[in-house]
């Protein structure tokens, strides 16, 4: 078996496009596993729980881990690898329909979407959300290293416009079946889950799925949400948002531990909502998501409490 493990120094790769290229390096003939990522904590983590050693590295750095029955197989991968980097998208054959500099805004204009997911750099990624909500787009904000006061003004604007932002650091988000980012694949059902903790997010989805109850909407809010410098602007929005829609007939908030004020407002708030609002927020003492986990008969949904 052969480990290697590469610091590309200020590579910088969106994020999205590295997960797909992880896959595609997985299905090389040979390779066990593969990471191609940029170093934030949450990837560096990642790569722990992988085997491989933690390199020295910084958030803007990106790092590639791959494990292969031998060198051979190494060497294929990281060839897949430098493809996947160079690949482009074909370009039209008109060549004046393509903008010069494109941008959200024009990309918005360019394609039937609601939705934009953005995982360029946090020091761009404010300004490409604002882009995404000037041009009437809801927000996935799946970049990190986005500061509090820009997280707070980001979902003001939102709110002042009826949009929503997921995030920042939105790593899961299920939107109207359509799986976004590390999301599982699940069947759709009439579970709507409002999540400040992604990794939550996923477990209680697989658990859902598993008792045979499908979710319709699963929107992350990003794990500083809840906290009292946030006050759970999008938590509160997600929640409206989800409480609009037919198709969803409980709503799960579940998130890490939350500022105990914040946690009150929204235990406070969920009894006015006409669909029923399952709050569950994680931490010692509270009930874990197997006991949250609910199963249906028939149309009819009961609640573990």
């Amino acid at each position: 078996m052969s480990k290697t493990v590469e610091v590309r120094r200020g590579a910088y790769q969106d994020s999205v496009a590295l997960m797909q290229i992880s896959q595609d390096l997985q299905k090389v003939d040979g390779v066990r596993s593969a990471l191609i990522a940029m170093a934030t904590e949450l990837n560096l983590d990642l790569l722990d729980g992988m085997g491989f050693a933690r390199p020295e590295s910084s958030p803007n750095d990106m790092v590639v881990a791959i494990e292969a029955d031998d060198d051979e197989a190494v060497g294929r991968a990281l060839t897949a690898l430098e493809e996947g980097l160079t690949r482009r998208p074909t370009a039209s054959s008109d060549a004046s329909a393509q903008p010069s500099s494109p941008t959200v805004a024009t990309a918005a204009r360019s394609a039937e979407a609601d939705l934009a997911l953005i995982s360029t750099p946090g020091r761009v990624a404010v300004l490409d959300a604002v882009d995404a909500l000037d041009s009437g787009l809801d927000v996935m904000l799946f970049s990190d290293n986005v500061s509090v006061d820009h997280e707070v003004a980001l979902k003001d604007r939102a709110a002042r416009q009826g949009l929503l932002v997921m995030g920042p650091d939105c790593g899961t988000a299920v939107v109207g079946g359509v799986g976004l980012g590390f999301a599982n694949v699940v069947r759709p059902g009439p579970v709507g889950i409002v999540a400040a903790s992604g990794t939550g997010a996923q477990h209680l989805m697989s658990l859902l799925d598993d008792a045979g109850i499908g979710v319709a909407h699963c929107l992350g809010v990003g794990g500083r949400d809840l906290s009292s410098a946030v006050e759970g602007r999008s938590t509160f929005a997600a929640i409206e948002r989800l409480a609009a829609d037919d198709a969803v007939e409980l709503i799960v908030v579940i998130s890490k531990p939350p500022a105990d004020e914040v946690a009150a407002t929204l235990r406070e708030r969920a009894t006015d909502v006409e669909t029923p609002v399952l709050v569950r927020l994680l931490g010692p003492g509270q009930p874990d998501l197997t006991q949250t986990a609910c199963f249906g008969v028939g149309r009819r949904l009961v609640a573990f409490q």
